[in-house]
């Protein structure tokens, strides 16, 4: 069973573990990442660029690529180097962007690096590290049945929407 809680040693740090759910699309056609917690509980998404969504989704779906892509890079440096690669950490959220930390061993020497919550979870993926949430973080989540609920009604009100449409006697519709 994995941990679901760890303490980094830093004072009122605990974390939660999360995994990632996977890659959508907000309204506005954003790209979002969405972890989850291991109970499956809660969600946390995050607005990720176009590249990112497309290198966690490839890893998510299995693909390997004929050259690494900067993840891929990243990892065979550490490896390269020695350096064993922990946890992803999402430490904060400031004025609407992320944070994150890739937490690293070299030869029993912690190393922490700062990292875009995407880049640090494509690694994490490609490594099979750990991820993790801090308490802070998990503020921003929602409730995982609250967004299954809503993504549900968005698809059954977008159906009623286009037959209420045709069926409204709406004299600017061309149907009636």
């Amino acid at each position: 069973m994995q941990e679901r809680r760890c303490n980094p040693g830093i004072p009122g740090a605990d974390m939660i573990a999360v995994k990632v759910k996977g890659v959508g699309m907000d309204p506005a056609q954003n790209p979002l990442l969405l972890l989850i917690d291991q109970e499956e509980t809660m969600v946390l998404p995050i607005g990720i660029g176009l590249s990112e969504a497309q290198a966690i989704s490839l890893k998510l779906e299995g693909h390997v690529l004929p050259r690494p892509l900067t993840h891929d890079l990243i990892l065979s440096v550490c490896s390269n180097l020695g350096a064993r690669i922990e946890k992803i950490v999402v430490t904060d959220m400031k004025e609407g962007t992320y944070y994150a930390e890739i937490y690293l061993n070299q030869d029993g020497q912690d190393i922490i690096v700062d990292s875009r919550p995407s880049d640090g979870i494509a690694l994490g993926l490609a490594s099979g590290t750990p991820l993790f949430i801090t308490e802070k973080v998990a503020e921003n989540t929602l409730p995982f049945e609250e967004v299954l609920k809503q993504n549900l009604e968005s698809i059954f009100d977008e159906g009623e929407e286009d037959e209420g449409e045709v069926d409204d006697g709406d004299e600017e519709n061309p149907l009636h």
